[in-house]
Order: structure tokens, then C-alpha cells, then sequence
């Protein structure tokens, strides 16, 4: 499978790329649509691999010298080069949650005060 995604991307040569058809291998059930692929498998195969072994060596630059035989200013810069590609995704807070955390922060409620309103805004807004 891992291969597929390599291809794709070899064949796509880092081009905008529309998934219409989804399968579900176990039940063979198919999806159609406009599916978007996930930022990480739009780098090229080399990123993809790098981005790979930083998360396996858990960000330890050295190891990543050594498995790449590159010096630390190199990967540091590569590493800057694919987060450019890679949009940081921001969760939004709602207004309710930020003021309950302020409150706990400040000291004004405990956290089992914080713990219990979150849960209740969480159910009033129909969140897991």
C-alpha cells in the first residue's frame, strides 16, 4: 500500500491531486465523492521518508545525521523546507471554553470547577 502512495506521488510530481473513489478493504463498500488527500501524503516519496524517520527517531537530530549521513544544519533546513509545504492546523476554541480555562489559570475555580463546566459545555454544545 505504502508503494501506492509512492507512485501517486511520483506520478503526480507534487500536482494538485482530486481523490474521487474511497474503498473500504474489508467490506468492499465504495465511496464517491471529493475527497482531499491528507497534507503529508502531497510531499514527494524523499519527504514523505524523511518526515518518517524524524517522527520514528522521535525529533533526535543526531539520529536523523546519522541515518541520512547529513550534517544538523541540513536537517534542520529540510525539515524548515517541508513544514513550508504543510499548513499548521489551528483549533479553534469556543468562547465558553477560553473564559473557563482563563478562570482556572487565574486561580479563581479548581480544577475539578474547570473539569465539570467543560464537560457541561461539551454536552450543551453536543460535543463527544
Amino acid at each position: 500500500m505504502s508503494s501506492d502512495w509512492s507512485e501517486l506521488t511520483n506520478l503526480t510530481s507534487g500536482a494538485a491531486v482530486q481523490v474521487e473513489r474511497v474503498r473500504l478493504v474489508e467490506s468492499g463498500i465504495a465511496i464517491e465523492g471529493n475527497f482531499e488527500l491528507p497534507p503529508l501524503a502531497l510531499l514527494a516519496a524523499d519527504d514523505q521518508v524523511f518526515v518518517t524517520a524524524f517522527i520514528r527517531s522521535r525529533g533526535n537530530m543526531r539520529q536523523m545525521e546519522r541515518i541520512f549521513g547529513i550534517s544538523y544544519p541540513t536537517v534542520k533546513n529540510r525539515l524548515e523546507r517541508i513544514a513550508e509545504r504543510l499548513e499548521f492546523v489551528e483549533v479553534e476554541r469556543l468562547p465558553r471554553q477560553s473564559e473557563i480555562l482563563a478562570q482556572l489559570e487565574s486561580g479563581d475555580i479548581s480544577f475539578e470547577e474547570a473539569l465539570g463546566r467543560l464537560s457541561e459545555d461539551r454536552a450543551e454544545t453536543g460535543g463527544g
